[in-house]
């Protein structure tokens, strides 16, 4: 799956019957604050969210299940091509995704979200998530190791904005064999 992921933010074509699409959705006008995938099956080995995401200043989350309880841990390092940082939450009620979207739909913030095991009820859930921005020449490059302390099935994944995706961003569902 990993050779499969650098395939794809390489601009290659993953190995053919490793993914399959499961929901997509694209925001309409007026944009969205939230997107939900629902009744996902437990039939693949992981699930992959991929985004292209307009907005501005956006800092996005995700929750599982729609959980909104302080069972969530997480790590994060960003660079912007000067500086790096690291951060750190736990219990907490969300996977913080960062990142700041440009404002042009020529311009989407690229995101890849990995949930490891989701169907698996003898563990807790690892989710890990690569996503970055350029702003003609600035930007950023988030990467975010995730938990998710509950050994219940993913049967809803839920992406909110903190602010609204606007039109044409994209949310797509796959799962991994």
């Amino acid at each position: 799956m990993l050779n499969n992921t650098v395939a794809l933010l390489g601009g290659e074509t993953p190995a053919v019957g490793d993914y399959e699409s499961i929901q997509t959705y694209t925001v309409g006008a007026g944009g969205q604050a939230n997107i939900t995938f629902t009744s996902i099956p437990s039939t693949y080995k992981h699930l992959q969210v991929r985004c292209f995401i307009f907005g501005s200043g956006l800092q996005y989350n995700i929750t599982l299940n729609g959980d909104t309880g302080n069972n969530y841990s997480m790590h994060n390092l960003t660079g912007d091509g000067s500086s790096a940082s690291a951060g750190n939450s736990i219990n907490t009620n969300k996977i913080l995704q960062n990142f700041l979207a440009p404002t042009s739909t020529s311009n989407p913030s690229p995101n890849i979200t990995d949930i490891l095991d989701y169907a698996n009820t003898n563990k807790y859930k690892t989710v890990r998530s690569l996503n970055g921005t350029d702003s003609n020449g600035s930007g950023q490059i988030t990467l975010v190791s995730g938990g998710y302390r509950s050994t219940s099935a993913i049967t809803t994944v839920a992406i909110n904005s903190g602010g609204t995706f606007t039109q044409y961003s994209h949310f797509a569902l796959y799962g991994v064999k």
